[in-house]
Parts: structure tokens; C-alpha cells; sequence
């Protein structure tokens, strides 16, 4: 926890980490409030146009009863379940109960494909997963079902062999005994994508929560305060809705919003925040990007906010300064990585922020520009950011990677494969990847995934993914494809090459640029060198 304090320099001298001998994330988060006040609100529900609270109570009974179905089923310590859920109570549920049985969550968003569940679920060698009927009619298109996914859970009512999440909950009791967890002990898993082949599998232990809270409090200065109310429309899949609002906010007490957005809607989010007195806000980039169509918002609408942070994908000056004119307040950007995320990051209220800066090291995290060779760069030079080891919110290893693992450190240093400058004061500015992922609108895609989805297209040859530069994203996805004989050129079959990676990846990754080329540049090697792709434009 970060005590209330005016000096930066003084918060990071006295910061030291707490780390318990047991900590469990779904004790911490739910069961530990419900003991000394069981009425507190967790989770406010915007359902149909009306709030309507949860308390940690009704959480932790509700996780309880879902922790002896999954138990009844097979499912125990070290077993993997996945949750393809938007937000919604039964998601915080899920996790709850994943967290109490010592399983592992692997989180899903709601937007990935049939290819995309197939291979994350066969790779973590999942057991079981929650979803709702638009996730089952996913899973019914992945054949053969992978090999040991025996569970299938849906909110919205059995099918099949498809598991009634409500009417399963109900006949079981509210009581359940916790498995004792130490903080090292698996509990998460989230799947984080890299240049080269399919994502991987970022496996954090039970630390993780605690070792992103100073992480949280920085940006929303010094939460929790009396009448915070935290709200993302990031998805809870993904590291920036779930670590960085979801989790720590109910560690720290205060309750989530929650909301489903099928498309972010500027004009409804404003919307949310006013009925529903959200005073802490978690808003990637892109989105506050479209939140500058609304003129004037707080005139249209009565905003009481009282921090807003971003991160995901750099925030810029021009977005930093309109959010002070729009908000009456300063967006305190951050930084992280699924592998070890919030380790940057401002604070106005305490004098940390700068216009095009990151923002400076989060206290308890060492945080360096670094070399090729891991030397810490001079002031302005560029190199790597990197983060020391042993760190809270360092994942534990990449699931069955282990020379992937390997690669991710120089020493011990971390590298994160993101170039940037520290200025004299210690401010960090991001410059880019020195890889090639492309960062859209928050989400940090790898080309391979998309370049493999490309080939399974009766048209193409081969393709390569780039990313493009674009206002509202950062970047887009752009592919370059080869055609095979008997297939030319048109705006036809561009349009449908991108909607078959669509329909099989994510609403997120697919190509919104096809280029079609006679060949692509390649290493003698036989790689493809993308960076003479991106000069194309």
C-alpha cells in the first residue's frame, strides 16, 4: 500500500513490499472484505439502464457455490479454466472461485475467434471453461474439441453438454474452505502475443495482485479515497482491465463498475460515468481518442471525476493537454506489459507528470533504459525499458517456454523489447518496438498469428502483418499478400481475406489494409523483413 504523500523521492525511498508466507487472490479480493463488511458494494451492474449493486457478500457466496461445482467435476490445484466472458458479475465469480480452488484463470476476450480459442485452450491444456451461449457457439465450430477440455460452463443456460452456470450454483452450498496458496503458486495465466509463431502464455503466481497495487494507487493518487468508484471499458480479459482496475480496486475496496460494451460508444461512455458516479477511470488511448467527438463533455454531462489514467499504447501530448480542458484534470499515463505490468507511471497530484512522458519508476519497481548487453543508458540515450528481478508482478515463466523464458532476461533485467529515452529526472518517453508487434488501440498483436491465418485462405500464397500508422489506433494491422494463380487483385477479395482472418482470430487483429504484392522482401534466411514493409506504408 502507498501511504498519502507529497514527495515522489520520499514515497520510493520508504516503499517496501509486504509479501505474506499464504496469499490467495480470491480470499483477498472478496472474502477478506465479506468478513469485516459483508454489505460493502464490489461490483455495481449496469443492467438495462439501472444500477444495481453486489455486495462482497453476495460474491463470496456466489464464488463458494461455483468452487464446489468446478471441485465436483475434477477440477482442482493446477488445473487451468478458462473464462470467455464480457464484463458481468459472473466473470468476477469465475475468478473468485478459480482463485479458491488453487486452479489458474486464463482469461479470453469475448472477440477472439474459433482459431484463436482453439490454440490458446490446446496449448494451456485447459480443463474447463465459462462462457456464455455466443462463446458455446464459438466452441461448437472447434473440431476436434481440444483433447482436455472436459467442462463447459454457460451463463446463459445448459445446451448439450453444456453445464447451466446458474442452476449448478444453486444446488450447491455457500460455504467452501479456500485452498491454501503461497504467492509464488500459480493462479493466472494471460496470453500475450510476440513477434514470431503463436502468443504465449504469461504465468503470473498469487503475488501478482499484490505486486500491482502500488502500480494501481499511483495513477488514481493514493486510492482507495471515500467515494471512489472504478471503471474501464477495457475487457477484463486482458491485463489492463483485469490488473489493472478489476482486481486491485476490489483488494482495495472499491467497488467496479461494470458495463458491457459491444462498441465503444463515446457519448454512452460519458453517460456511464455520470449516472453511475464513476470517480476513477481506467481509458486506453484510442478511446479517449473518440471521447474528442463529444464537445464540451462537461457541460453535456455531470463528471465527478477524480482520476483518470491511460496506458496500453502512448497517450501523447495533444490528448494529455485536452484531457486537463475536457476533464478538469491531469490523465496520469502508465506503463506495463502483460509479463510484468504498472512499473511506470505518473502522478499530478504529487508534481510526476510531464506531457509525452510515461511518467517515472512506481515505487518498489527498479526500472532502467537498457542496452543491448543490459548496461543502463545515459540520460537521452535510447535503449530498452527493463525491469529488475525479483519483482511481485513479474510473471513467473511463459507456460511450457522455457527458452522463451530465457530470452526475456539479460541478467537480471527483464527486457521488454520497447525503445525509449529517460530524461535527467527520470522520466520515461516511449519511442517504440524494437520487435514487431504492432500496438492497435491498446492490444499488442503479433504478426505470426495473423500471417498463419492468412495462409489457411485458398487465395494466398504467403502474407506478411505490419503495423501502419493511424490516428485513432496508434496503428492498424496492414497485410501484404501473395496470391496464388487463378486469383487477381480486387477490393472483393481484399475485403473478404480480411473478414476470413475476422471470423478466426479477433474483432482486433484482422488486416483493415490488404496490399496485394508479386513477392515479399526476405533475409537470405528466408524471414520475411517487415521493416521494408512498413516503409511501403
Amino acid at each position: 500500500m502507498l501511504p498519502q504523500a507529497a514527495d515522489y523521492d520520499a514515497l520510493r525511498r520508504n516503499f517496501r513490499w509486504s509479501i505474506p508466507d499464504r496469499f490467495n487472490m480470491g480470499v483477498a479480493v472478496c472474502d477478506a472484505w465479506a468478513a469485516r463488511e459483508p454489505e460493502r458494494p464490489a461490483i455495481v451492474e449496469w443492467r438495462n439502464g439501472e444500477l444495481v449493486n453486489h455486495s462482497y457478500e453476495d460474491l463470496r457466496r456466489a464464488s463458494n457455490r461455483f468452487a464446489r461445482v468446478l471441485r465436483a467435476r475434477g477440477i482442482g490445484r493446477g488445473d487451468r479454466v478458462a473464462i470467455l466472458l464480457p464484463q458481468s458479475p459472473e466473470t468476477v465469480v469465475a475468478h473468485v472461485a478459480i482463485y479458491k480452488i488453487g486452479a489458474i484463470a486464463l482469461p479470453l476476450a469475448a472477440l477472439f475467434g474459433m482459431d484463436a480459442l482453439e490454440y490458446r485452450l490446446s496449448d494451456s491444456g485447459a480443463a474447463g471453461i465459462v462462457t456464455d451461449a455466443s462463446g458455446v457457439a464459438k466452441l461448437r465450430r472447434i473440431s476436434p474439441r481440444p483433447e482436455a477440455l472436459h467442462l463447459i460452463v454457460s451463463i446463459d443456460g445448459a445446451d448439450g453438454d453444456v453445464l447451466d452456470f446458474h442452476a449448478a450454483c444453486r444446488a450447491e452450498a455457500h460455504d467452501f474452505t479456500p485452498v491454501d496458496t503461497r504467492p509464488d503458486d500459480p493462479g493466472l495465466m494471460i496470453y500475450t502475443s510476440g513477434t514470431t509463431g503463436q502468443a504465449k502464455g504469461a504465468l503470473h503466481g498469487h503475488r501478482v495482485l499484490l505486486g500491482h497495487v502500488p502500480g494501481v494507487q499511483f495513477p488514481h493518487e493514493f486510492l482507495p479515497r471515500p467515494g471512489d468508484r472504478m471503471w474501464t471499458p477495457a475487457d477484463w480479459a486482458w491485463a489492463g482491465g483485469l490488473l489493472n482496475v478489476l482486481m486491485p480496486s476490489l483488494y482495495l475496496g472499491v467497488p467496479v463498475v461494470c458495463r458491457r460494451f459491444d462498441r465503444f460508444d463515446p457519448e454512452a461512455a460519458l453517460a456511464l460515468i455520470d449516472q453511475a458516479g464513476i470517480r476513477n477511470a481506467f481509458i486506453p488511448p484510442t478511446a479517449l481518442r473518440m471521447l474528442r467527438s463529444v464537445p464540451n463533455p462537461r457541460r453535456s454531462f455531470k463528471l465527478d471525476l477524480r482520476t483518470m489514467a491511460s496506458g496500453g499504447e502512448a497517450l501523447g501530448a495533444e490528448v494529455y493537454e485536452w484531457g486537463r480542458d475536457a476533464f478538469g484534470l491531469t490523465i496520469n499515463e502508465f506503463y506495463g506489459q502483460t509479463e510484468c505490468n504498472l512499473v511506470l507511471a505518473s502522478c499530478a497530484s504529487i508534481g510526476v507528470s510531464r506531457a509525452g512522458a510515461i511518467g517515472r519508476a512506481v515505487p518498489g519497481h527498479d526500472v532502467a533504459v537498457v542496452r543491448n548487453d543490459g548496461t543502463p543508458c545515459d540520460v537521452d540515450e535510447m535503449g530498452q525499458i527493463a525491469i529488475r528481478r525479483p519483482n511481485p508482478v513479474m510473471f513467473l515463466e511463459y507456460w511450457n517456454r522455457p527458452e522463451a523464458t530465457a530470452e526475456k532476461f539479460i541478467g537480471d533485467w527483464m527486457i521488454t523489447g520497447d525503445l525509449a529515452r529517460q530524461d535527467a529526472d527520470g522520466y520515461v518517453r516511449f519511442t517504440g518496438r524494437d520487435d514487431d508487434v504492432i500496438t492497435s488501440a491498446g492490444y499488442r498483436i503479433g504478426p505470426g498469428e495473423i500471417e498463419d491465418c492468412l495462409l489457411r485462405h485458398p487465395a494466398v500464397v504467403i502474407g506478411a502483418a505490419v503495423g501502419k500508422p493511424d490516428p485513432l489506433r496508434t496503428e492498424i494491422v496492414k497485410a501484404f499478400v501473395v496470391l496464388r494463380d487463378g486469383f487477381e487483385p480486387s477490393d472483393q477479395l481484399a475485403a473478404e481475406i480480411s473478414g476470413f482472418v475476422r471470423e478466426r482470430l479477433s474483432a482486433h487483429e484482422y488486416p483493415r489494409e490488404i496490399a496485394f504484392v508479386p513477392d515479399l522482401p526476405l533475409t537470405t534466411s528466408g524471414k520475411v523483413i517487415r521493416r521494408l514493409l512498413r516503409d511501403l506504408g
